[in-house]
């Protein structure tokens, strides 16, 4: 749905903007101001979205928790919507699992699969949906000559949806169950959507898929705003989907002048922490396929390598060593900079739970997506477009670091590195996007089919433009992001600058 402006967007929104100048208003009493806070974004007697406005501002009320970093809570015991707020407060909250959260009272309980005859049916003569169905399940209505179909005998199988001439029986299946690529969603006794942590990944396209808005991720607008209060030097680390986010007339000099008027130190391009990523990638592969692995995974996007370590343990370390784009820029910044805190801005969900790990925590300190970064500008009234360029406002990163954004960007930009060092190695390659067609990946690769390939793995279908972050159509953000590529002044990353201090980086 990114790119359709719903009233879960509008409602989201709302939140992030709330959240953001509750952090920034020090003087409110922060336990007072989020009890209040459901009246005010759903006001009057009467519901908006649900028809029962208390069941609007309990639902309002769990996202306005996860959005300042805290759980759910237990339903059972009518706690107030501030209880425990004081963990909030402290300047720095890492996230803490579970990171993707089901609001159980917003979900609508959807059928997991379900087989059903609409009113297209025509009553035709023929009824083929009778003729094949292997359980007898599909029957004719008498009175009106309808195919019926009896649910307990009914097995899914879809033939009766293949044979049907006028499209009159269709599928329904849970959309957040339908875009998890790990089958971690089904239903608990009470029928709502579930869970299951030890396959989740944190993609967040569950998050994207609900259409009734029952699935949220925390957030920590509230920490970051507090952190450059409290005078800490924080530096942005932007992840290279930004283009677009913002709006179509926001260019990197601006969105540079926009994140030091709200209190950042400074702007980084993660695309130059890819260019470190492809470099180093380019290096393991050549020294360990075939020789030690019989293939090499990409480790940019978490999701994705978390599911192959997780679904195929005995090849998880034919997953990629090398450290992600966020925590090699994260390295470099403060490797520049000194003591100073890091926020990673980007489109994806999963970043913050790569943040939780103890070996990334004192690289990156906070994770914020487009979408929660656009929420603290609407909280300061902001407009970026409207401000003067800043001439720093663009690093020295590569059109192949930059494209780390889109699907085959990772693969290409690791490939370029190997052809220019080592012209004599060929590379094969092969990709997949969206866990289900990962995990095919990985079972293709696990009976031999990729032995001596690179293996491209992205969680999001589209890639990092498709994240739970993102704000705009997937296609449009491509499209943008490849142009924005195309203007660095280095096509590989062996090009630019901050290569050179790889070494340093990773020792």
């Amino acid at each position: 749905m990114r790119g359709v402006e719903t009233r879960i967007q509008e409602i989201r929104r709302k939140i992030f903007r709330e959240v953001a100048r509750m952090a920034y208003h020090t003087e409110w009493p922060t336990d007072r101001r989020i009890e209040a806070l459901p009246y005010e974004i759903i006001p009057g007697e009467v519901g908006n979205y649900r028809n029962d406005i208390f069941l609007e501002r309990a639902i309002v009320g769990e996202r306005l928790r996860l959005a300042m970093g805290l759980p759910c809570r237990n339903a059972a015991e009518h706690s107030p919507v501030s209880d425990n707020i004081e963990a909030a407060l402290r300047e720095e909250t890492y996230y803490t699992p579970p990171l993707i959260n089901i609001i159980k009272f917003a979900c609508n309980g959807c059928k997991e699969n379900h087989v059903m005859v609409t009113e297209g049916c025509q009553g035709c003569l023929a009824h083929p949906c009778v003729e094949v169905c292997p359980k007898d399940a599909v029957s004719l209505d008498r009175y009106n000559g309808r195919s019926v179909i009896d649910q307990e005998k009914c097995i899914k199988c879809g033939r009766c949806i293949d044979v049907c001439s006028y499209n009159a029986i269709i599928r329904q299946v849970r959309p957040c169950a339908a875009a998890c690529g790990v089958d971690a969603i089904h239903s608990d006794k009470n029928g709502k959507a579930n869970i299951d942590y030890e396959k989740c990944v944190s993609c967040g396209q569950c998050l994207v898929s609900c259409p009734f808005g029952a699935i949220a991720d925390k957030s920590q607008i509230f920490q970051v705003i507090r952190a450059i209060q409290a005078g800490e030097r924080v530096y942005a680390a932007v992840a290279p989907a930004f283009v677009g986010q913002f709006g179509p007339k926001v260019t990197p000099g601006k969105l540079r002048a926009a994140m030091k008027q709200l209190g950042f130190a400074d702007v980084f391009e993660v695309a130059v922490g890819a260019d470190l990523c492809a470099a180093q990638e380019a290096e393991d592969f050549v020294e360990e396929v075939p020789e030690k692995l019989p293939f090499m995974g990409t480790s940019c996007c978490p999701a994705w390598s978390m599911m192959a370590k997780k679904m195929f343990p005995e090849h998880a370390n034919s997953i990629s060593m090398a450290l992600t784009p966020m925590t090699l820029t994260a390295r470099l910044i403060k490797h520049h900079q000194g003591d100073v805190k890091v926020c990673f801005i980007g489109p994806c969900a999963a970043k913050k739970l790569e943040a939780m790990r103890k070996d990334v925590r004192s690289e990156v300190d906070f994770v914020l997506t487009f979408e929660e970064m656009a929420g603290i500008f609407d909280a300061r009234h902001v407009d970026i477009a409207s401000l003067p360029e800043d001439p720093n406002g663009v690093n020295d990163a590569s059109t192949d670091g930059r494209n780390f954004a889109v699907s085959g960007g990772v693969a290409t930009a690791v490939v370029n590195v190997i052809k220019e060092r080592y012209p004599d190695r060929e590379v094969k390659v092969t990709k997949a996007e969206g866990l289900r067609d990962c995990r095919n990946m990985m079972m293709a690769a696990k009976a031999g089919k990729y032995d001596g390939y690179l293996l491209e793995g992205m969680a999001c279908p589209g890639g990092c433009v498709a994240g739970a972050g993102t704000m705009q159509p997937i296609k449009k953000s491509a499209a943008q992001v490849g142009l924005y590529a195309k203007q660095a002044e280095h096509v590989t990353a062996s090009g630019t600058e901050y290569v050179k201090e790889l070494d340093k980086l990773v020792d």
